[in-house]
């Protein structure tokens, strides 16, 4: 019988079973800070293309720039499907994460030719309810992709109070949210890098699906591909870089080193000499 969800994950995966994935959903947030690089769409929408991720990973109302672009060599799109306010830079006296569409929430994602959709698990200090509302999309989320054979993504993210919220890289919460994402039904999962890369096989081990490493925020070229090939090595399926890419200005050069990593499992020295060729 046709496996139309493997059929999905087949574009998101390459023949290799790894994936970069460059992120550009950020507008959806409402947070000025995250629209650097990202203010022509239509722009770094074909500069992607051109440099050539296995995925963008984008919101409904910009997936046409992608999806109407001529030939079948571009990028696969994963569409989020909901929004929330936790990465605005102040504490919100009400926080919330929501679907883009409730009472359809894949609807979009299937006009759109999505080979994936994504949604959030967020852990956040103080914030049960929101922690809630997130189990409470990712359930849904499950049940409607179980009817059309969408591939879910879910995305746990551990969050720290301070100037906003930012990443938490303690594995003592990390692991047992990446466990609950997969028990909420995950096929691939999103996960934050722990504090120490030796420990993130455990985050995979949790998994028991593919798992794409967050890359967060921007950091030096050397780091960034320092900091992958550790995860790499310890059992993630691929990288999810968002800014660390289409700030960078030769995305295209980055995107070639990191695909060697990912899919040559080429090591740091060869990233960095794809790089510079």
């Amino acid at each position: 019988m046709f496996d139309r969800k493997k059929s999905r994950l087949n574009r998101l995966f390459n023949t290799s079973g790894r994936c970069l994935d460059v992120a550009i959903d950020h507008g959806v947030f409402n947070e000025y800070s995250f629209l650097d690089g990202l203010e022509d769409m239509e722009q770094t929408v074909k500069m992607l293309v051109k440099a050539g991720p296995d995925v963008i990973q984008m919101n409904y109302g910009q997936a046409d720039l992608l999806q109407s672009l001529p030939g079948k060599n571009k990028p696969a799109l994963l569409m989020r499907v909901d929004v929330g306010n936790p990465y605005n830079p102040m504490t919100h006296r009400t926080m919330y994460n929501v679907l883009t569409n409730p009472e359809e929430p894949i609807l979009m994602a299937l006009r759109m030719d999505a080979a994936a959709v994504v949604c959030n698990l967020l852990l956040l200090p103080d914030e049960p309810d929101l922690h809630r509302m997130t189990v409470q999309n990712a359930a849904r989320l499950r049940n409607e992709c179980e009817k059309y054979s969408m591939p879910l993504m879910i995305e746990p993210l551990v969050m720290k109070r301070g100037q906003g919220y930012s990443v938490d890289g303690n594995k003592n919460l990390i692991v047992p949210l990446v466990r609950q994402a997969r028990e909420l039904g995950a096929d691939i999962i999103k996960a934050d890098p722990t504090d120490h890369p030796e420990d993130y096989h455990e985050v995979v081990q949790a998994a028991r699906c593919p798992v794409l490493v967050r890359g967060g925020g921007k950091a030096d070229l050397k780091e960034v591909f320092q900091r992958s090939h550790a995860f790499l090595q310890q059992g993630a399926s691929g990288l999810v870089y968002g800014r660390n890419v289409y700030q960078h200005p030769s995305s295209d050069k980055l995107v070639k080193a990191l695909m060697a990593m990912i899919h040559e499992q080429a090591s740091v020295e060869a990233a960095l000499q794809v790089y510079n060729e």
